[in-house]
């Protein structure tokens, strides 16, 4: 059973945690409408260039001359999970649930024989897939904080990507993150960032204005396909960075109530077996003066 000193102790340890999580919380509140912002501003733009680009890819006739990424390899065997988590954890199931979608999605692959490889950005989804997936890591980036990351990262790994799929590397990469919807939701997010998906119907969609493409279509994706996949994992990392802090406000948020209820708890405990030690001393007291 507990003494009075170790609940006392103990007691102040919970205090000085709840005092950490409380401020950790109010961090990750400041820092939330700043990144909820930049993922805001930038979903617009990401998604009209990849309907911009599907529209055109749903115009161009496949022939030698296509870009790669739009033509793709002719298979599907060899598929490259870019899978995109912070380095850092404390922010409840952010990292878990990314990690979680990208293993089922692979685990769905592996079963109808394709071959599945794993391209992490951040630490904390690296470790969960290399304890399942030793043989089939390709490559790891710690980005830091993801509220700093700017386009120029993006375009860094974007060029990074293309060159290994043009050397056949893989076949198909899909990209994982999480889309911040609120403090309290964050969706983790499957996307096909290489080669370009064109959705059922775009070559049917109907458009009321006229369009002419100068140079022709194909040379417009030359310089819009590349583009395309940098603008997708920044917009990517965007999401990621409002839905960490979403995570991590809601996270501390609870684990300084559940602190606020131990604290209690010691509390009320503490107190019983004071009383109760306080009674023993009287008794004591009082039998020694009935002796004499």
């Amino acid at each position: 059973m507990a003494s009075l000193k170790a609940l006392k102790d103990r007691i102040g340890s919970v205090k000085s945690t709840q005092k950490i999580t409380k401020a950790m919380q109010m961090v990750a509140a400041a820092k939330l409408k700043r990144a909820q912002n930049a993922a805001e501003a930038g979903r617009p733009y990401a998604q009209r260039l990849e309907k911009v680009v599907a529209s055109l890819a749903s115009k161009v006739t496949i022939s030698s001359t296509t870009p790669k990424l739009l033509s793709g390899t002719g298979k599907d065997d060899v598929h490259l999970f870019v899978v995109a988590t912070s380095d850092k954890g404390l922010a409840g199931a952010f990292n878990a649930n990314i990690a979680r979608l990208a293993r089922r999605e692979a685990d769905k692959l592996i079963a109808q024989g394709k071959t599945v490889e794993f391209y992490t950005i951040g630490r904390k989804g690296r470790a969960v897939l290399r304890r399942l997936y030793p043989k089939q890591m390709k490559h790891a980036i710690e980005p830091g904080d993801l509220g700093k990351l700017t386009f120029d990262d993006a375009h860094e790994w974007a060029e990074d990507l293309i060159k290994r799929y043009e050397d056949g590397e893989f076949d198909v990469a899909h990209l994982f993150y999480s889309e911040f919807q609120s403090v309290l939701s964050q969706v983790p997010t499957q996307q096909q960032l290489i080669p370009v998906k064109i959705p059922e119907g775009a070559a049917e969609e109907k458009s009321s204005a006229a369009v002419e493409y100068e140079p022709d279509e194909e040379a417009i994706l030359a310089d819009l396909l590349p583009r395309n996949v940098a603008v997708q994992i920044f917009r990517a990392m965007r999401e990621n960075a409002a839905s960490e802090q979403g995570s991590k406000m809601t996270a501390m948020d609870n684990a300084t109530r559940n602190a606020g209820d131990l604290i209690k708890r010691l509390n009320i405990e503490y107190n019983r077996k004071r009383q109760a030690a306080i009674t023993t001393e009287l008794v004591e007291i009082i039998s020694g003066a009935e002796a004499l």
